[in-house]
């Protein structure tokens, strides 16, 4: 009777602990619609020129810092970068034909976005992140 006692708490334990875990993550949302209108706006700058984009443009939600992750790096780098857990969907560490860029609010991530590299490269200049006072990205043909 106390072993059947223990499997039943075991398990309990073990299915509150998948479904907390599953249920943060959940609620980080992928914004294809920032991929999207960022997809164009690289597309847009010709061969062999550089060009800025302004973020604040393409976000509709509240956010207070961002983080651009490059091709191929490692969950354990990206989570130290952004200084918070963050299950990456995205496989970066073994891609090297996008950038992420991972939105936080409260030290939260609440959105991120899979930028297509499209033959570019993507940086935030020598800033850290992004902020939404200071949301450029340059982008190099």
């Amino acid at each position: 009777m106390k072993v059947k006692m223990e499997i039943k708490r075991f398990g309990i334990v073990l299915f509150s602990g998948v479904w907390l875990m599953g249920c943060s993550d959940s609620a980080i949302e992928r914004n294809t619609e920032i991929e999207e209108d960022l997809h164009s706006a690289i597309t847009m700058v010709s061969e062999q020129s550089d060009s800025q984009i302004s973020i604040k443009n393409f976000v509709d939600f509240k956010w207070d810092k961002a983080y651009l992750i490059d091709p191929y790096t490692p969950q354990d780098e990206l989570e130290n970068q952004i200084g918070v857990k963050f299950i990456d969907r995205s496989n970066i560490d073994l891609r090297d034909d996008l950038y992420l860029l991972v939105f936080l609010n409260q030290e939260k991530v609440v959105q991120y976005a899979e930028i297509e590299r499209l033959g570019s490269t993507i940086t935030l200049g020598d800033q850290e992140y992004l902020t939404p006072s200071n949301d450029t990205i340059f982008i190099e043909r």
